[in-house]
């Protein structure tokens, strides 16, 4: 396993993530690698399902597709307050900008939210929550990691996480095709791992949010109250739903 960095976890460097941002590997600062965080979800219910679960208004994002597998650096739905207050199902780039002393790699993970880096997107109007109907995380096996995936279920019902978004001026994307410009960029937070995950991923696990009252509380509630949702979801909860792809197909 890697050492945590103080201000962040989840970093993706983009040198690493080759065309699609597929690598579940990263390497910290001193050249050790590190086993990514939760660098792989999906998320394959409808768009009617996801905008009324959510109660979405809006939905900016057209014709949305079913995601098998989402990686950093990829674009994805979120649900946030938009500027009339009403809520809006749209698009963006999966990954935070950094502290700048790590070099601008994208954050996907973030666990520390007394950082000061974080702590200007707390408020209402930089939270998101970020649909899903799984996610995955690397066993520590040999000759190769085995990607396992986690659902509240057996067929994959929706749930989200508790995430942060924020226009961004910068460079994006592959190293083969950047992207300059603006983008709307989304992380999620994570929270000590529960008896579930730990065996697989000991360092963490998303925060998951999994009825309406949670999704409102992180959304709407004021900052202390919101911030109590970082904790780890009950083990009886969330269960082992598929190993050894890297991507989880619909049921």
């Amino acid at each position: 396993m890697f050492n945590e960095a103080p201000e962040v976890e989840g970093l993706h460097p983009r040198t690493n993530l080759g065309a699609m941002g597929r690598s579940p590997l990263s390497r910290d600062r001193s050249g050790h690698t590190r086993v990514g965080m939760c660098n792989l979800y999906s998320l394959t219910k409808g768009q009617a399902v996801i905008r009324d679960w959510f109660r979405a208004k809006y939905d900016r994002t057209g014709n949305l597709p079913l995601f098998p597998s989402i990686f950093p650096d990829q674009f994805a739905p979120i649900v946030r307050n938009g500027a009339d207050g009403e809520r809006e199902l749209v698009m963006a780039r999966w990954g935070m900008p950094a502290p700048p002393q790590f070099d601008g790699q994208p954050v996907t993970n973030i666990r520390n939210l007394n950082s000061p880096h974080w702590r200007g997107w707390l408020g209402k109007n930089r939270r998101c929550i970020v649909p899903a109907t799984s996610f995955c995380e690397y066993a520590d096996t040999k000759p190769r990691k085995t990607p396992t995936w986690f659902a509240l279920s057996e067929d994959r019902p929706l749930f989200a996480f508790a995430g942060l978004w924020t226009p961004w001026r910068g460079v994006r994307g592959p190293k083969s095709a950047p992207v300059q410009g603006m983008h709307e960029l989304f992380g999620f937070l994570t929270t000590e791992a529960n008896a579930i995950v730990a065996p697989i991923h000991p360092k963490a696990m998303p925060i998951i949010l999994t009825s309406p009252a949670e999704v409102d509380r992180w959304l709407e509630a004021d900052m202390p109250d919101a911030l109590a949702l970082q904790r780890p979801l009950p083990d009886d909860a969330l269960r082992i739903v598929a190993r050894g792809e890297k991507e989880d197909a619909p049921p």
